[in-house]
């Protein structure tokens, strides 16, 4: 009995290291991920980037970290002090708790219902939003706050509706069941349409360009985190770009996945993040009411029917 008790115990420990290493190598890819975007961008604006701090600009991302944390925080006068500090931890936590469903080779968690955690996950990252707005005690960031969970709200919708078709087809909430499924032919051929619609999706859903409502700097002056700065500033900065990685992650897992994930859904992940820069490259803001157009009169019935086709199609 205490040999089994030792061999569990032994077992989670290993668990959570490895997932406290997975956390750690996230949060060193966020940083390089917004080195990768000022990259990008720079060749697409025919300009250098950031190429002081470090050969070829490595270190910048340690550089702008060290600078906006060593910045004062200011204080606000009223407002729910609490709500106000803690929304920005929340909202790093919630992309970095659905990392606990990356479909590790060895070891790991098993989640039978994954896909449904990604769903109820996810949907908990509107509340932090409406928080930080709510408690920083300014109507702007207020309104801007309320902008942003209308338009995270309409597009899990549509989101929800995809998963429910590969679901179906894939007869199971597994990821790895999913993957394994794609093992002679990628889902993305066989949804294409779903696949482009994600993709939409998941850039409005990660408030990135040309969905930027939520934090669009040339209208909002940020919008809902107008009054934070620091600290504060940078836990939302980097809750958006993990958010950035870990749909391009499930992205690859859902369309691009295999008879594992390994080496290969590591290269596929960096792919489609790059496409999230790509588009912020290339594509003007979009407007706010054609936004919301979109997500209910096009991507809604759209999903919608192609789930219902699929569920003829399997019966």
């Amino acid at each position: 009995m205490l040999g089994l008790l030792d061999s569990l115990l032994l077992d989670s420990l290993i668990l959570v290291i490895m997932y406290l290493v997975l956390l750690v190598m996230v949060l060193i890819s966020v940083a390089f991920v917004t080195l990768m975007e000022q990259k990008i961008l720079g060749c697409a604006q025919i300009r250098l980037g950031p190429n002081y701090v470090g050969y070829w600009g490595i270190f910048q991302p340690f550089a702008d970290a060290i600078k906006l944390f060593s910045k004062e925080s200011v204080g606000l006068i009223s407002s729910n002090l609490m709500v106000y500090y803690g929304a920005p931890v929340i909202m790093l936590s919630v992309p970095l708790i659905l990392w606990l469903i990356v479909p590790v080779s060895t070891g790991g968690l098993d989640f039978k219902f994954a896909i449904f955690f990604f769903i109820c996950v996810s949907g908990f990252g509107v509340y932090p939003i409406l928080s930080s707005g709510w408690s920083s005690n300014c109507k702007y960031s207020m309104l801007g706050s309320l902008r942003a969970v209308a338009q995270m709200i309409s597009y899990e919708v549509s989101l929800a509706m995809i998963l429910l078709s590969v679901v179906w087809v894939s007869s199971s909430f597994n990821v790895y069941d999913v993957l394994s499924g794609q093992a002679l032919v990628w889902n993305c051929f066989f949804f294409f349409f779903l696949c482009i619609i994600w993709f939409v999706s998941s850039l409005a859903e990660t408030n990135r360009t040309p969905y930027d409502f939520a934090e669009g700097e040339s209208e909002l002056v940020s919008g809902f985190n107008t009054e934070y700065s620091a600290g504060g500033f940078t836990m939302i900065f980097m809750a958006e770009y993990a958010s950035i990685l870990f749909m391009s992650m499930f992205f690859s897992v859902l369309f691009l996945g295999g008879p594992e994930f390994g080496y290969a859904g590591v290269l596929k992940t960096m792919v489609v993040s790059v496409w999230f820069v790509w588009v912020r490259a290339t594509l003007p803001r979009y407007r706010y009411d054609k936004l919301m157009g979109l997500a209910w009169k096009s991507f809604l019935p759209v999903s919608l029917l192609v789930f219902i086709y699929y569920l003829g199609l399997m019966n």
